[in-house]
């Protein structure tokens, strides 16, 4: 069984609600599962729930609720005014105008569990890190010290800290948490597996937010290489990273092209390059640049004249991470990082044709060769999917209007700019859904007129969260 970390699960829980499967409904469903797994323990009838002030408090309260043939008493950690979600909120309330014998503690001696039979512990759930302190500490001792069987819910509270409950069950909720041990009941809790097939917004949260304390460059430094015959592709693609939150964008672009490129806007840097092609007699000055950037996206306008083809080849093995688009993708250059063909684009990487297939039968031949080739592979289509080669995920955002040119310049600057802060995998995945929601925001104002600029503009709204 494929293991989840805290942050996956919190992005999955995110993507259900985009979705439209609430908060509310997984919560009860996670409570129902925690009784029936406590109702096959249970020896006695007397229980009594441990809860903390979040989710995983809530999730013990609609337990509370569903445990009918039990006398069950609620200790909550601290005021109920500062339960943290409005849901965990909501399934106190019930318990309190249903009259359950719910018990405020602000000290550990107001834990009474020297008479339950069995103690759900519900303190915390995966959001824990660091020294366990105070009144959720004296707890966890109190717990431990009780000497009865205990059900953790979702994981043992304070589990990888100082202080953790000695937990005889833990009741997890839809897949097995990195690092459990002992007896672990997995329980379904109703999310489905398009859930975790298709993007939502939790794949964007996962790449993160600027932070406040951040400097120029720590949240990316992309080289662009491009241009050559077009000028207007790799400035597409700098825009767009830059619109997505990379600090630094610098173009690398033939003499001609690159000259026509620092007049598209002030905040591209601009690194002007010989001849009117990449050509192998760039290399010194690209090293250098290479060495100075987190990020190479490459490909966009350069053309497929043959010193361009043999300056790519020198080119890929000195990055450290690349995005290759467009002229870039050819079956004999070094491939690596991720790779963002369209299926004509993909044909002529992998030999293999996908035109006449619909996303569904594209899944199998793009994950095989993803994991042959040891690349992340962004496959452009009406639905995108990404793989690289063990996860294939599908992104549904976007519109018909999408199909003017530019659009991919785009998509690849965008995923530059993620992959400067994330995995491969996270930054392909985010980037195909901001791309597409962007266009989504163009699409009601200027329908079949939009551009790829149009789209540039939107990025920032479209990856608000």
């Amino acid at each position: 069984m494929r293991i989840i970390s805290a942050e996956e699960m919190t992005a999955l829980d995110t993507n259900c609600r985009y979705f439209g499967l609430l908060p509310l409904q997984l919560m009860e469903n996670a409570g129902a599962a925690l009784a029936r797994a406590v109702k096959a323990r249970a020896e006695g009838k007397r229980i009594a729930v441990v809860a903390g002030r979040g989710n995983n408090g809530g999730d013990a309260f609609v337990a509370a609720r569903h445990l009918t043939d039990f006398n069950v008493t609620v200790y909550l950690l601290g005021r109920s005014k500062d339960i943290a979600t409005e849901e965990a909120k909501r399934n106190w309330e019930i318990l309190e105008r249903l009259g359950y014998d719910l018990r405020v503690v602000m000290d550990s001696s107001d834990l009474s569990l020297e008479k339950c039979d069995l103690i759900i512990d519900a303190i915390f759930g995966t959001g824990v890190h660091g020294s366990v302190k105070g009144l959720e500490a004296q707890a966890i001792d109190a717990i431990n010290s009780s000497g009865k069987p205990v059900i953790s819910v979702d994981i043992p509270s304070g589990h990888g800290t100082n202080k953790v409950v000695r937990a005889d069950a833990t009741v997890t909720f839809h897949k097995q948490k990195p690092d459990m041990t002992g007896n672990v009941i997995v329980a379904d809790i109703g999310i489905p597996t398009a859930a975790e097939f298709f993007v939502g917004e939790g794949d964007l949260w996962l790449i993160g937010r600027r932070s406040q304390e951040s400097h120029k460059g720590d949240s990316g430094r992309i080289l662009v290489i491009g241009g050559g015959p077009y000028t207007g592709a790799p400035a597409l693609s700098a825009m767009a990273a830059l619109r997505a939150g990379a600090d630094i964008v610098t173009v690398a672009a033939p003499k001609a092209a690159a000259r026509t490129i620092s007049s598209y806007s002030p905040n591209l840097i601009v690194q002007e390059l010989s001849g009117d092609h990449l050509c192998p007699e760039d290399m010194s000055v690209l090293e250098k640049q290479i060495a100075r950037h987190d990020v190479v996206v490459m490909g966009m306008g350069l053309g497929r004249h043959p010193e361009t083809m043999a300056a790519l080849a020198e080119i890929m093995p000195l990055c450290k991470k690349t995005v290759v688009d467009a002229d870039a993708l050819q079956p004999d250059l070094p491939l690596r990082g991720i790779v963002t063909p369209h299926a004509g684009e993909f044909k002529r990487i992998s030999g293999i044709a996908l035109v006449d297939l619909d996303y569904k039968g594209r899944v199998k031949p793009l994950k095989e060769y993803a994991h042959e080739k040891g690349l992340v592979v962004l496959l452009k289509g009406k639905v995108d999917l990404i793989s690289d080669g063990e996860v294939v995920r599908a992104n549904t955002t976007g519109n018909p209007g999408m199909t003017v040119g530019g659009t991919g310049d785009v998509l690849a600057g965008i995923t530059a700019a993620f992959y400067a802060r994330s995995s491969a995998l996270r930054a392909a995945t985010a980037a195909a859904f901001v791309n597409g929601r962007a266009g989504d925001l163009v699409y009601p104002e200027k329908d079949f007129g939009m551009v790829a600029t149009d789209v540039i503009e939107k990025i920032p709204q479209a990856m608000r969260l």
